[in-house]
């Protein structure tokens, strides 16, 4: 039988209590960022601390309110708020006014709402719903191609409204497959798409060494092919441990690469080292085809997939830069890679921001007396650079506390997730963990230029109501379904 147990002693409370404290934290910080030595109130509602005080306390009453429900209910109308969130988000590509060259957000009166924070919410509901369907398998195609609609779906929707950080926060969800028992290759090879890409854009117009060397070489192509055939005797002698075949593997790619090395001594402007590389990736293509043929495995067949999926991102690599990513994403991933400098313009943010944690040293210059932040050297530094506040004014001993409250948040919502007698509660609470996961690594990492500037919020910290409102119900919602567990039967 079901055991009735009392709402208030059944809740969470260490994660409660990490959650106000990360609020308060998050107010004293917003207060410091964008304090006015002409308006110093610490209640001037017409300030943004003042503003962030009155979402602050509409988020208490949303979190009341999201734990009075019953927990039945959120697994009820999963698909329901999902589909009505899907239809919001394309209303707001044409109600929504330009912001920035953004259509994210919905103007009611004097406030302005993203529905894009609250998108991840919905979405974590539907794929927590389907996913703890009755005799699902993650190992089927049909359910494999679900689960990336439901992914991928508002990710387009939100490109579409010209927010591709926001849209990028839904790659997260991966973690959750992961977690579920999708093979940790499919993870491994999303890692090496990344790094190839970035091979590609970093590496393909500049010399790797002073010399006379052909203009037509794309290094990055020479860097990344090189790789994958190296690679590709990896995956063979692990997935395979087909040792002949890793012999005449290696053997055929030496005699093509020695081959194309002679006519290149001989005529440099005829066949370039890329073309050489090139020709060793199609035998390599065609041996692992013409195996899997004879051996009557699709393993083979499969490799020859990753070997094809590298030669085309290779030659759509600049293609996808230039002509999807805008202007100013560019300019980012450009000064990231160290392909420019513009400590004037696209990489003020950055390096202001860099500037500022720096100065703070070890304890800070103290409460309200960064003077980066005073004289507002760094823009947004309330919102997607509020990180760069605490660096200066609290320094190490500050930024070292947020991190591990967020550490210690984490540890605590995969503790709670485990525990879980409902699949649906374990699936939507790993999906909690990965989205903030995700925003609390790539703020941080744009804040201290490990990664580009792509427009996301410290959860709890950075000013704005949407995303407060968005993290909170997204996180009281799981504490609502963990005081639930022991009224689900054992299964």
């Amino acid at each position: 039988m079901k055991r009735k147990v009392s709402l208030i002693k059944s809740l969470d409370w260490w994660t409660i209590a990490i959650y106000i404290v990360m609020v308060i934290a998050g107010w004293v910080t917003i207060y410091a960022a964008c304090y006015d030595f002409e308006h110093p109130e610490i209640f001037n509602f017409s300030m943004r601390h003042g503003m962030q005080l009155i979402w602050i306390s509409c988020a208490a009453v949303l979190s009341i309110l999201v734990l009075l429900i019953d927990g039945k209910f959120y697994n009820n109308i999963a698909y329901l708020f999902y589909g009505l969130m899907i239809v919001v988000l394309v209303a707001t590509i044409f109600i929504s006014p330009d912001i920035k060259g953004s259509h994210s957000w919905i103007k009611i009166g004097s406030f302005s709402i993203q529905p894009a924070e609250f998108a991840k919410f919905a979405t974590a509901l539907c794929l927590a719903k389907f996913m703890s369907s009755y005799q699902f398998n993650l190992h089927q195609a049909r359910n494999i191609a679900i689960i990336a609609t439901i992914i991928c779906l508002p990710m387009l929707i939100i490109v579409g409204q010209s927010e591709t950080g926001s849209a990028l926060v839904f790659a997260a969800f991966l973690l959750v497959l992961f977690r579920e028992g999708m093979d940790g290759s499919f993870l491994m090879f999303g890692f090496i798409i990344v790094l190839f890409f970035i091979l590609v854009l970093r590496f393909n117009n500049i010399p790797l060494e002073v010399g006379e060397l052909p203009s037509v070489e794309r290094y990055g192509y020479i860097i990344v092919f090189v790789l994958a055939i190296i690679i590709g005797a990896i995956l063979i002698k692990y997935y395979l441990n087909d040792i002949p075949f890793i012999k005449l593997y290696i053997v055929i790619n030496i005699i093509i690469y020695f081959i194309g090395g002679i006519i290149n001594l001989i005529n440099a402007s005829w066949i370039s080292h890329t073309n050489i590389l090139l020709m060793n990736m199609t035998a390599s293509i065609l041996l692992l085809i013409t195996w899997s043929v004879y051996k009557r495995r699709k393993t083979y067949f499969m490799l020859s997939l990753f070997l094809i999926g590298t030669i085309a991102l290779c030659y759509s690599a600049d293609y996808a830069f230039n002509k999807i990513l805008e202007p100013h994403q560019q300019i980012r991933i450009k000064i990231v890679l160290g392909l420019e400098d513009d400590p004037q313009g696209a990489g003020y943010n950055v390096r202001q921001s860099q500037i500022a944690i720096g100065s703070g040293g070890f304890i800070g210059k103290g409460f309200l007396n960064g003077t980066q932040t005073k004289l507002n050297y760094v823009p947004e530094q309330d919102t997607d650079f509020i990180f760069c506040t605490i660096g200066e004014e609290k320094g190490f001993i500050g930024t070292f506390f947020v991190v591990a409250l967020f550490v210690i948040l984490l540890i605590r919502l995969i503790i709670l997730a485990e525990r879980q007698r409902s699949p649906f509660s374990r699936i939507y609470g790993y999906s909690v963990v990965s989205i903030l996961f995700f925003h609390f690594c790539v703020n941080i990492g744009m804040v201290i230029g490990l990664v580009p500037v792509i427009g996301i919020p410290l959860p709890f910290f950075s000013y704005g109501g949407s995303s407060m409102w968005g993290f909170t119900i997204l996180l009281f919602t799981f504490i609502r379904l963990d005081a639930n567990r022991m009224e689900v039967l054992q299964q």
